[in-house]
């Protein structure tokens, strides 16, 4: 066996978590040695290269929650981490509208909280208002955010990265982790491309963040359920209908947003996404099956208990997936003027949800300490946007756990 590269820090995981966390322990102890591992040949292949590069302002979230509280501190973090490497930002703005007035309650929830958590500029407005925000939007009442924005995730991932190497850290691609054991006192890390020795790990996996813990003997006490969300772009004819981004008001007993219009930094809008059970923790398409990733959420407890409290929404959801005139109508309620044929398929996304054995979806970001290692189990959105403050949570936690 080839002699093992030595580190104190591996990270395993190349998405803007992992490059972020890499980029702040590299400034913070320059005296060690760190690397990134990650599988694929390029950096934010899965979760961050597939979201609609939205930086959110910290309006869902509970207040005193790390989701709360890192989101909108990593948010200004992040704008000013682009102003300083002249990445494309624009504060574009998002409305949250109500569409009758069942949906009012929720609404005010949205705006307490996000007072709470200090997002800027938040208001509560009427239809008139929001004709001349987006004229072509209907609702009863809405709340302004005129903080959020949209950015290019891929753009930041690899400004981190860069920076990361700058600062003397490590980074490898197509390094699939095949393997950690234990090895003279530290981990081995075997992977694809050779064999790796740290000290300490902090895993980034997203998708697979379960299974690296697994690989280290611990049991989680969550499964990685993955759920894909599907987009159509509107067609450039259309285009003119969305201003900013227009978001419906989510399901308080469901962890994502609903399907909405994001503007996107590079140009056109994208509508979507829904959230569908993924038959494969990289299934990116409706009949991409991995046998033993499917039969691992149907061995979790937590996944029956899951389905059988969902299991009205998650329909509704795959009806959606399959029916694109039922997905027009749901767009239909924020923006009346669309139509089906405006409607062109895009890509998707696959969003790592963890649930736990009673079924519930882990609502918060979940960074969980263990022996030499540090494991982020949940961190679905806002973890783009989170991610310096992510960053430097990680960071801070692992200077004391792996007394660094």
């Amino acid at each position: 066996m080839a002699t093992s590269k030595k580190y104190d820090v591996a990270i395993i995981g190349g998405g803007i978590l992992g490059a972020a966390t890499a980029m702040k322990l590299t400034a913070a102890f320059p005296s060690k040695k760190v690397v990134v591992l990650e599988k694929e040949q390029t950096l934010a292949a899965h979760q961050t290269g597939h979201n609609s590069g939205v930086i959110h302002s910290g309006l869902y979230y509970r207040p005193g929650s790390y989701k709360a509280s890192l989101c909108v501190q990593g948010g200004k973090e992040l704008r000013a981490f682009c102003d300083q490497h002249g990445i494309a930002y624009n504060l574009i703005g998002k409305v949250v509208v109500a569409t009758d007035e069942s949906e009012l309650p929720a609404l005010q929830t949205l705006h307490e909280r996000g007072a709470a958590n200090g997002v800027e500029g938040l208001s509560m407005i009427g239809p008139e208002r929001l004709k001349e925000v987006e004229p072509h939007a209907s609702g009863v009442k809405a709340l302004l955010c005129p903080r959020t924005g949209i950015v290019d995730y891929k753009q930041v991932t690899q400004a981190y990265a860069t920076q990361m190497q700058e600062q003397g850290g490590d980074l490898v691609t197509g390094a699939r982790v095949r393997r950690i054991r234990a090895a003279n006192g530290a981990l081995g890390i075997e992977t694809t491309q050779g064999d790796f020795e740290a000290a300490h790990l902090i895993n980034c996996a997203g998708l697979h963040a379960d299974t690296i813990v697994r690989m280290m003997g611990r049991k989680p006490d969550v499964r990685i359920i993955p759920f894909r969300g599907e987009y159509y772009e509107i067609a450039p004819s259309k285009h003119h209908l969305v201003k900013g981004l227009i978001y419906p008001v989510p399901n308080p007993l469901f962890p994502f947003l609903g399907v909405h219009y994001t503007r996107l930094i590079h140009g056109g809008v994208e509508a979507g996404p829904n959230a569908v059970l993924a038959l494969a923790r990289e299934g990116y398409t409706k009949f991409k099956v991995n046998p033993g990733d499917f039969a691992g959420s149907l061995a979790w407890p937590g996944f029956w208990r899951m389905s059988r409290k969902y299991w009205k929404t998650g329909m509704g959801e795959m009806y959606r997936s399959f029916s694109k005139k039922a997905f027009t109508r749901a767009l239909q309620k924020l923006l009346p003027e669309i139509r089906e044929e405006d409607l062109v398929p895009a890509g998707a996304g696959v969003r790592a949800q963890a649930v736990d054995r009673t079924g519930f979806l882990l609502d918060d970001f979940s960074i969980v300490e263990m022996q030499n290692a540090i494991h982020v189990l949940n961190a679905p959105s806002p973890a783009a946007t989170s991610s310096l403050a992510i960053g430097r949570h990680i960071v801070t936690t692992a200077a004391k756990s792996f007394n660094l």
